[in-house]
């Protein structure tokens, strides 16, 4: 699959000294959702402001559907649709007139069939005519979506575009998010819940610290890092492990009534068959086990962790 964004050598620093970025390389696949994670003060939403011309960098080189965000600006911003983290916009405008308006600001001709398209795809048909002063924050935000979608752009940036909103409302622009997808266009989303990125993203990106520690596909990812772990409901309760059980990777937990076995599950030895064998030698009887996987919120606290 071709690559839509294309980042070189990305740098960023400011007046001050402050370095927001630094040797950023990164390829965004055309038609993906690409979910860029990474803590407070990492540097995401320095990357997309600069990806999209708001923030001119320092060194490196950026293209977006092949055109050179910095020389050829106004073709790249063309392609470009933003949501930024912060709602702003006309408060005694209609919605209707603040998405038609916003289409003509990248020279498109009117096209009120697809402003209506648009706005009933966000839910937003019934308060077209309200003035955006009136609605909630959840609409609101579903309005600044509407307005980076009115110039019908290939390339959708969302910055945190579910903060503050709730969990119905969240879940809606997940499958409008989809859809969007499958009509051709790359999304390329910010956010704090790794359960937005793990729910919807094709490809993963870690950045902290101003670089990129990682890019990988989610469920490779996953595969990868996530650590299984094996759950025994022991029959009787244990207050210490038996010394002959030390070179597995055990622990107790919920009072000694469970026994937690962590192991590599890409491994070609997990070691669980000599697990099991080795607590029937000792006479430790379990009433049940289950197993699960670590999820992308561990994986992802792992990953800053040992990049600073």
């Amino acid at each position: 699959m071709s690559s839509i964004i294309s980042i070189q050598q990305l740098n960023k620093v400011y007046d001050s000294g402050f370095v927001a970025l630094k040797d950023v390389n990164l390829e965004i696949k055309k038609g993906e959702i690409f979910a860029l994670l990474g803590p407070n003060g990492a540097g995401k939403t320095t990357l997309i402001s600069t990806i999209c011309g708001i923030v001119n960098p320092s060194g490196g080189t950026i293209t977006a559907g092949g055109h050179n965000v910095v020389t050829q600006y106004r073709a790249a911003r063309n392609i470009i649709g933003l949501v930024p983290q912060e709602i702003s916009t006309d408060s005694f405008e209609t919605v209707e007139a603040t998405v038609a308006f916003s289409r003509g600001l990248f020279g498109k001709p009117a096209n009120p069939q697809y402003v209506e398209k648009i706005l009933r795809q966000l839910s937003l048909w019934e308060k077209r005519n309200s003035k955006i002063m009136a609605l909630s924050g959840g609409m609101k935000r579903r309005v600044m979506i509407a307005k980076a979608l009115s110039h019908e752009p290939d390339i959708l940036f969302l910055d945190e575009p579910t903060a503050g909103v709730d969990v119905d409302l969240r879940r809606d622009m997940w499958e409008m998010v989809r859809g969007l997808r499958e009509n051709g266009a790359t999304i390329i989303l910010t956010t704090h819940y790794i359960e937005e990125a793990e729910e919807m993203a094709d490809r993963i990106g870690v950045i902290n610290k101003g670089q990129i520690v990682l890019v990988e596909e989610k469920d490779a990812l996953m595969q990868k890092l996530g650590k299984r772990e094996l759950t025994l409901q022991l029959q009787t309760p244990l207050t210490e492990l038996p010394a002959e059980l030390n070179g597995f990777a055990l622990e107790l937990a919920k009072d000694g009534h469970e026994l937690v076995y962590r192991f590599d599950s890409q491994s070609e030895h997990t070691g669980i068959a000599e697990l099991l064998k080795q607590l029937g030698q000792q006479g430790i009887d379990f009433k049940d086990l289950s197993t699960s996987q670590s999820s992308l919120e561990e994986i992802f606290v792992n990953l800053v962790r040992d990049s600073k």
